[in-house]
């Protein structure tokens, strides 16, 4: 079977975690006769250096027409002086928007060698973390209308839904929660926020094609609190853009690592975009010491997407070998040292 993947490596850490991931695809590709196309595009920092722009139209042109796309991550303050409408984060709010990905899935998984690292007491993780995150992503505080004041010395960013909005991102919670533990929680503000109400009554309708799911609603500040209280409480977390992204970066310190959590973007293009939840980590970058994991990760969701589906399940066992294994990038705390290269290889080798 033949593939397209384009590759955004992006910015930072970017071009190690992907060249990683690509090394475990092309092993996969090799042990299950596919042949894997990697075509690599522009997007972000790199791509202002390059065209000027965060992304260029040939990058879309190129992700629109492919079967699947694996993204590092973009930015770092080497931009920091671009106007707000060509930073480098503009590039991913830009596909997003352009391959209609209005879905955003980030499972958070504790694995049992890993909980050392973890936060929370081993009390708590006992009784499990397995919390998948449904973020809604092209709508919301991040795509509302804002401005800021000709003097500079006020601003404001616009939080809008639409009916239609949440109703499309509680059908893709409720189908997942119906090949899970059939729960679903939904977060909002619904006690200040006007669009939270929306968003809560719309939740609530379409639940009622659901009856086979629990539905709970919660405020936003209730969720950050319980979530490393008893985390084990969530199934399937519905949530708006930006509680989404706050709440699931939350989740990946109680896993142990922000290195060891994926996402998954689809939407209306056959494609889907598939990255790590975390930065591009200037500060690591060039060290051969980032956490590829998330990104081998991604890929796996990449495949899953592709239909591919025992060629995932094998990158996830590959992964899970590794790790009891021993084997630790830094950021997993104590264990069999390497870095984001021979990571990459180890989970290749046990393909």
């Amino acid at each position: 079977m033949k593939k397209n993947i384009v590759v955004l490596a992006g910015d930072g850490i970017g071009p190690e975690i992907t060249g990683a991931a690509v090394e475990v695809l092309r092993r996969v590709a090799e042990k299950y006769g596919h042949e894997f196309a990697f075509d690599y595009k522009d997007m972000g920092g790199c791509a202002i250096d390059r065209f000027g722009v965060p992304l260029p139209g040939e990058t879309v042109d190129a992700c629109k027409k492919a079967d699947g796309v694996l993204l590092g991550a973009v930015g770092g303050p080497k931009w920091d002086a671009q106007p707000a409408d060509n930073r480098p984060e503009k590039g991913l709010l830009g596909i997003r928007s352009a391959l209609g990905l209005y879905a955003n899935l980030r499972p958070a998984v504790i694995y049992p060698e890993l909980a050392d690292a973890s936060p929370l007491k081993p009390s708590v993780l006992e009784r499990g973390v397995d919390v998948m995150v449904v973020r809604e992503l092209i709508g919301g505080i991040y795509f509302g209308p804002r401005a800021v004041s000709e003097d500079g010395q006020s601003a404001y960013d616009t939080e809008v839904y639409s009916v239609g909005e949440v109703r499309r991102i509680a059908k893709v919670a409720f189908d997942l929660a119906m090949t899970r533990r059939k729960k679903v929680t939904s977060v909002d503000k619904a006690n200040v926020l006007l669009s939270s109400r929306l968003w809560r009554r719309t939740v609530t309708e379409v639940a009622r094609d659901y009856p086979e799911v629990e539905l709970n609603h919660i405020y936003v500040d209730n969720a950050a609190m319980q979530l490393v209280r008893d985390p084990s409480q969530f199934d399937v977390l519905l949530c708006p853009n930006m509680f989404g992204d706050i709440l699931s970066d939350e989740a990946s310190q109680i896993t142990g690592s922000i290195g060891m959590l994926p996402s998954s973007s689809l939407g209306t293009c056959k494609a889907g975009l598939f990255e790590p939840i975390h930065g591009s980590a200037p500060d690591i970058a060039g060290q051969d010491i980032a956490n590829p994991i998330a990104t081998v990760l991604a890929a796996a969701m990449m495949l899953d997407n592709m239909e591919l589906h025992d060629e995932a399940r094998a990158v996830e066992k590959a992964v899970g070998g590794v790790i009891a294994a021993g084997y630790r990038t830094p950021d997993m705390g104590a264990g069999r040292r390497v870095g984001c290269r021979e990571m990459g290889r180890l989970i290749a080798d046990a393909i």
